[in-house]
């Protein structure tokens, strides 16, 4: 074991949208940052891979192997790199809405309240859109929660055919919005660009890559983390600070804790409530796919977002979900990587190639609140990470897909040369596509019933925050990815104040 020669005065695990956004908040601080990255440096940015092959080499799924409830091993697609599943995900940064802060019923239990509100998090989303360069517009949303500044940013336009749509969808009294998306001059606006590369532009800021953290050591009280334990190729390593900071992901970051068990903790670091890896949440998560008789590029961005159903409608009083067009496909990553896609499609079109199903066809998300549940959770059978996972919402998300087809239907109506209309495939993304995970460390006032404090510190360790998406106590229907950039700011905020 190599101690390192250096001591920090903050030791941050992980480069995604947590770790990344507080990187940079700190790196003026002049105070000694160590940032731990399990990957590299990606070869290139999400948006240009365009190749419809990555799905079947499964280019985005992590090195390892973790096992479901039924002990079934699989490959999670994550995204293990500087900038972790920013570099994956669609650029959609979307505020949470305020009623997403309070208690809320749906059909199958109790969405719970925060322990802070929306007023709480306002000027830091809209710190965090000025940051990640958000373009949006105002006016469109009947749900958007107030802003106290407009977006710094112009929409982006929609691609013809989705702008077709988007026509249809106003004459149908639907209210579709220009949908919130982070762009820079490189494409969609990551962690690593804006995160990391400005940080490390700061003499006080270092940043090792390859280096995988697999165990936290305390103080012989276990009330401090004293070191933390990476191992870089074959050698291991210590590196001692005043802080820590995880921002390994929900799953990661549990399992973390989990793991470096210990005299103090018996049961894994901060888990005296026996907490830590429990209430994992991870939206339901549908495509329904439209198919064209004429093409589109297949490379144009998301633009578009419907949350009329958000709430329920007169027809079912409970919360379904949001949508939001899935972009080219050529241009969607994630969406490359779902073969169940691909395969509905084949199916009704056996004689057409791949390419040209994805320049013929428009894809749009579907995405459901998954509500907390302790026995949805991280745990481990020896070495082996398993996560056990049933979801909730069930009947919720497939009226939204069945309200949803039939809007579509509506709209297609009014243009029968321009759509096919002999199916609307839908395919259920599986447990192993692990986007929009939340919750395991959810944060509250009573240590009893949460893992961290309202500061995202860890109520029994008096130096470890976790500010991944690991805090979340629900997780609405939207993505998490502004809400935890927007905390990364909020919790930089208070670590200024502490390191003073």
């Amino acid at each position: 074991m190599i101690v390192d020669d250096q001591y920090y005065d903050v030791i941050i695990v992980g480069t995604g949208a947590g770790g990344g956004t507080l990187a940079r908040k700190l790196a003026p601080t002049g105070k000694k940052i160590l940032i731990l990255e399990r990957g590299v440096f990606p070869l290139r940015e999400s948006s240009e891979a365009q190749d419809i092959e990555l799905f079947k080499k499964e280019t985005f799924h992590a090195p390892e192997q973790w096992y479901d409830e039924n002990g079934e091993p699989f490959r999670p697609q994550t995204s293990y790199c500087v900038g972790g599943n920013t570099k994956i995900y669609s650029g959609v940064l979307m505020r949470m809405r305020d009623r997403d802060f309070e208690t809320v019923q749906h059909q199958d239990g109790i969405s719970p309240a925060w322990g802070l509100k929306y007023s709480d998090f306002e000027p830091y989303y809209t710190e965090a859109e000025k940051l990640y360069q958000v373009h949006g517009k105002l006016g469109d949303d009947p749900t958007e929660p107030a802003h106290s500044e407009d977006y710094s940013f112009p929409p982006v336009e929609h691609e013809s055919h989705i702008q077709t749509v988007v026509d249809g969808l106003s004459k149908q009294d639907i209210h579709p919005a220009y949908l919130p998306i982070g762009l820079g001059d490189q494409g969609r606006t990551d962690a690593e660009d804006t995160g990391i590369t400005p940080a490390l532009k700061y003499e006080n800021v270092t940043l090792k890559t390859s280096a995988h953290v697999v165990c936290l050591h305390t103080n012989p009280s276990g009330t401090a983390i004293k070191a933390v334990q990476a191992k870089i190729g074959d050698q291991s390593y210590l590196f001692l600070g005043d802080i820590v900071v995880l921002s390994c992901g929900a799953i990661n970051s549990a399992a973390l804790l989990l793991r470096s068990q210990n005299e103090k903790h018996p049961n894994g670091i901060a888990n005296s409530s026996d907490q830590v890896g429990r209430n994992l949440m991870k939206q339901q998560l549908s495509v329904v796919v439209q198919l064209t008789t004429d093409p589109n590029s297949a490379l144009f961005q998301r633009t578009v977002s419907v949350n009329d159903f958000y709430w329920g409608d007169k027809h079912y009083h409970y919360p379904m979900g949001h949508v939001q067009n899935a972009g080219g496909i050529l241009r969607d990553v994630i969406f490359t990587e779902a073969p169940p896609v691909f395969s509905a499609i084949s199916r009704l079109l056996p004689s057409v190639g791949i390419r040209q199903l994805a320049t013929r066809s428009l894809g749009w998300w579907l995405q459901t609140e998954d509500l907390p549940n302790p026995n949805n959770r991280i745990r481990f059978v020896g070495d082996k990470l398993h996560i056990d996972f049933t979801q909730s919402n069930v009947e919720a998300h497939d009226r939204l897909v069945y309200r949803w087809i039939d809007t579509l239907k509506q709209v297609e109506s009014l243009h029968p040369g321009m759509f096919n209309r002999v199916s609307h495939p839908r395919s259920d993304m599986p447990v192993q596509v692990v986007a929009h995970q939340c919750g395991t460390c959810r944060f509250g006032e009573d240590p009893k019933t949460s893992v961290l404090d309202l500061n995202c510190r860890a109520h029994e360790v008096d130096n470890l925050y976790v500010v991944d998406s690991s805090f979340f106590p629900s997780n609405s229907s939207i993505s998490p990815a502004l809400t935890v950039i927007a905390n990364a700011l909020r919790v930089g905020e208070h670590l200024i104040e502490r390191l003073k």
